[in-house]
């Protein structure tokens, strides 16, 4: 329970709104009323203000902060207190002691207040939606926390997965949630360092096509804005807040997957990773085990980087010479010779649609050894 409530502390304080919010808002009043304004903590240190001249209040802010007055006059400037929780949290000091002066202080206490409400109710749903993601949620809790935060819970919904070059890019993410800032029932957040999570809530007439659309718009606003090299995935479309884990997973598995087996996308979903995702659940000593079947003590990363190519063209020509002599530019008898000598090496013909699969495969579970080795490493 102790952990639970410095959990709660640390980011509760985390969640506080910044200063430079606090300096937005007063300036924003600033210019409507043309009233200098100071935003003080309860020691007196000031934490954002419209005048140069906000030093030296400290013993009058200090004073007023012990006293069960809301508000006061003091030196011919009007101090009040700004409560979060009942908690007193800041002390606004409005330069002058007018009639309407204090009302312009009763309306910016007003403001404030309805600023720290407004992003804590932000940081609850983030916490949640945090909580759901890591599966950390009992189905009841689940159910009783989205009635209170106002989250329909049979909604449908997908997550997406963006991954980015560099740790902690919060100009990344700002992007993302400036990107989604009209859309107020998707959320946007982070359980880790790389990867900005979105939860999007998906329309009935939407398909995978038009999700597929969207992680293509993430991924040209960040190359283009925050100027971040990304990679997007997503899982499956889902119809219940408490699936929304298993969405987040399968994103997970797509990201991994595409890095290794089709590292030439950018945007991979769960729904469409063909032999990928087979392979990427094989047990190693299986693959060791199906490679040295086939190739005996050389594997087919063994072969040259031309024979390699070769084959990789073959395969993506449907294993029709003419076409793939003509794209390598080499005479017809050149490219058999090449699939002559495989055959010698491997047994395998790669003109017969068979010994082609087989290698073909061969060479994912190469790549899928590999990363795998990486990762343990």
């Amino acid at each position: 329970n102790m952990f639970y409530n410095e959990r709660k502390y640390v980011n509760r304080r985390e969640h506080m709104i910044s200063n430079q919010i606090l300096q937005n808002t007063i300036d924003g009043l600033k210019t409507i009323t043309r009233i200098d304004m100071c935003v003080l903590d309860v020691d007196g240190k000031v934490l954002a203000t419209t005048s140069p001249d906000a030093s030296g209040y400290e013993e009058s802010v200090s004073t007023f902060a012990k006293s069960p007055a809301d508000s006061q006059v003091i030196s011919g400037h009007q101090f009040f207190k700004v409560y979060d929780d009942n908690q007193l949290e800041y002390i606004l000091l409005v330069m002058g002691g007018s009639d309407d002066v204090y009302i312009i202080g009763k309306l910016a206490t007003f403001q404030i207040q309805n600023l720290m409400v407004a992003y804590k109710e932000r940081f609850d749903k983030d916490n949640f939606i945090k909580n759901l993601l890591l599966d950390n949620l009992l189905l009841v809790d689940i159910y009783n926390r989205a009635k209170k935060l106002h989250i329909d819970s049979e909604a449908k919904r997908v997550v997406l997965l963006v991954e980015t070059q560099t740790e902690k890019d919060n100009t990344a993410l700002e992007t993302v949630r400036t990107l989604f800032a009209t859309r107020t029932r998707d959320f946007i957040t982070a359980v880790d360092e790389k990867n900005i999570i979105i939860v999007k809530e998906v329309k009935q007439s939407e398909t995978y096509k038009d999700i597929e659309q969207t992680a293509f718009v993430i991924l040209d606003t960040l190359n283009t804005e925050a100027m971040s090299r990304v990679k997007v995935a997503f899982g499956t479309i889902i119809s219940s807040l408490k699936d929304v884990s298993k969405s987040y997973k399968e994103a997970k598995m797509a990201l991994d997957v595409g890095k290794i087996f089709y590292s030439d996308k950018n945007v991979v979903a769960y729904s469409n990773l063909g032999i990928g995702r087979l392979i990427y659940q094989l047990p190693i000593p299986l693959c060791k085990m199906f490679i040295r079947e086939i190739f005996g003590d050389m594997s087919p990363d063994d072969f040259d980087e031309e024979t390699l190519a070769t084959i990789n063209k073959f395969f993506e020509n449907s294993l029709n010479v003419s076409e793939t002599s003509r794209q390598l530019f080499i005479h017809r008898n050149t490219l058999v010779y090449r699939l002559d000598k495989i055959q010698k090496i491997t047994g395998l013909d790669l003109r017969v649609f068979e010994d082609a699969i087989t290698f073909n495969i061969a060479l994912m579970v190469v790549k899928y050894m590999k990363y795998m080795e990486n990762i343990d490493y």
